[in-house]
């Protein structure tokens, strides 16, 4: 993907798939010619998965990686402990319809077929219940509760968010700015005190450099960290949903192999140091580990303007 770069296309990660019972599942795709680029939000898998070993308690993340640091004198584990305490996964739930199947003749009204007593399942709305319904991943980047993600993870205007903290907290959270030119947004939760990323210089990063990514892999495994290189730069996606209609360009991206899956949206892409050079925003559904960060420079004037940082 340069000048002359492919057309591809993207699969929405607002993947919000919804299921309900007797309708099967809806799944929000951008399609463009045969490949498809996934924007990573995700639904909680559905099957999950299971071993003969017995559970065993947590520690809280920020011990775990102070002890990983401890004992491993490398960049790597340093650079993830400086980040990850102030990544998070943002749960999407939303009102959706709640029915129950009721078994019914069809012809009951029907005086030329009275006395058949057929009987067909017919599905009845009965009111509304909250689900969840995607996820996707953000992180902290002031310390009174603003958190930087991207705009497909919340942009349903009809549905609420959820910030679960690296601390295993979870935080109301109100969506308080929509990039209308870029794939960012700005959310808030009550409070302060909370780590913060630091951001780095994404025009210095070089093809073959280390970066890590950290985000809600799956919709499932919060704070799961994948490395790689920096496989390319100034990548240009052309998006468009599969009916072909709202379209959608993503300019001057970051190709990385780190492997980043569904639900890593809106996560850190971060270099060796522990400084924030991307936002984690697509992958190429069935590819091997090819995936685009949104270069953390082309966010530094939408926090300044609303942020002031």
């Amino acid at each position: 993907m340069n000048q002359n770069m492919k057309k591809i296309s993207l699969a929405l990660a607002g993947i919000i798939v919804l299921t309900l019972a007797g309708f099967g599942s809806l799944t929000f795709y951008k399609n463009y010619k045969n490949t498809q680029i996934g924007l990573l939000q995700k639904q909680p898998a559905t099957n999950p998965v299971t071993t003969n070993q017995k559970p065993v308690a947590n520690k809280p993340i920020s011990q775990s990686y102070s002890e990983a640091v401890l004992t491993q004198d490398q960049p790597l584990p340093t650079a993830v402990a400086k980040v990850a305490p102030s990544v998070v996964s943002i749960v999407v739930s939303k009102n959706v319809p709640k029915v129950e199947v009721r078994y019914e003749n069809p012809f009951a009204n029907d005086p030329t077929y009275q006395g058949i007593n057929i009987q067909v399942p017919v599905y009845h709305q009965t009111g509304t219940q909250s689900e969840e319904v995607g996820a996707g991943s953000g992180f902290i980047v002031r310390s009174d509760g603003y958190i930087l993600t991207n705009k497909h993870v919340v942009s349903d205007t009809g549905a609420t968010y959820t910030a679960l903290l690296s601390t295993g907290v979870k935080k109301t959270a109100t969506v308080i700015y929509r990039d209308p030119d870029n794939d960012l947004a700005i959310i808030k939760i009550d409070g302060s005190g909370y780590p913060t990323v630091i951001f780095g210089d994404s025009s210095k990063l070089v093809l073959g450099q280390t970066v890590a990514a950290i985000g809600n892999a799956l919709g499932e495994y919060s704070n799961s960290v994948s490395v790689g290189i920096v496989s390319g730069l100034n990548r240009t996606i052309d998006a468009t949903d599969e009916s072909g209609g709202s379209g959608e360009k993503l300019t001057g991206v970051i190709q990385t192999d780190a492997a980043i899956n569904p639900g890593n949206s809106g996560g850190p892409l971060l270099d060796l140091s522990g400084n924030v050079v991307g936002i984690n925003v697509a992958t190429v559904s069935g590819s091997n580990n090819i995936a685009f960060s949104i270069p953390i420079n082309d966010v530094k004037s939408t926090t300044a303007k609303i942020l002031n940082i």
